[in-house]
């Protein structure tokens, strides 16, 4: 039941909610990314800069977007990675498991802040999006408008997570009309 889940989010939010695609590289549980360097290499260099380090992997469905965070996460344990990511995990967000049994007004909120608070906690992570522009409007409750998108952008703000997001060509101009995310973001 719904105790469960509180548990879990107490206990630790990102075994509950995320999935440790760095964890995955390093007990070779991903498949290798063949062909796609360039794409990774411009994902390093965004995630680099100071403002708008936060890549959007735009395309359509079924392209390998996933599997371009999966190939950043593999690239991270290589030696030769920028300083400034050295030691960087990127983690993709359960957006099913973070929606799953949220009843009340401020489960959801409570649950993506509680995976924020871990992953600000560790020394350089990354948060992968996948199907960012799903964001909008999830968790939302009836008369609730803290959707994921609205609580994303205060994190992208304060700076101290970079999150990467994945779309489709249309639902990237639906998150360019959002002016405050769009400054944030930057499309690979």
């Amino acid at each position: 039941g719904a105790g469960g889940d509180e548990a879990a989010t107490k206990r630790d939010p990102l075994t509950a909610f995320a999935v440790s695609l760095t964890d995955r590289a390093r007990r070779g549980q991903l498949d290798p990314l063949i062909g796609r360097l360039d794409e990774v290499q411009r994902t390093l260099e965004i995630l680099c800069r100071r403002r708008k380090n936060n890549p959007v992997f735009v395309g359509d469905a079924g392209v390998g977007k996933t599997a371009l965070a999966e190939g950043l996460a593999s690239r991270l344990l290589e030696d030769d990675v920028p300083p400034r990511l050295r030691g960087a995990e990127v983690f993709s967000l359960d957006t099913a498991a973070l929606l799953a049994g949220t009843r009340f007004r401020g489960d959801f909120e409570e649950r993506f802040k509680a995976v924020v608070g871990a992953l600000s906690g560790r020394p350089n992570p990354i948060l992968f999006i996948d199907e960012v522009h799903s964001t909008v409007g999830a968790g939302a409750t009836t008369g609730g408008t803290m959707d994921l998108a609205t609580l994303i952008k205060p994190v992208l703000v304060a700076g101290e997570l970079r999150v990467i997001g994945s779309t489709t060509f249309d639902e990237f101009k639906q998150i360019e009309r959002d002016r405050g995310l769009a400054r944030r973001l930057q499309r690979v």
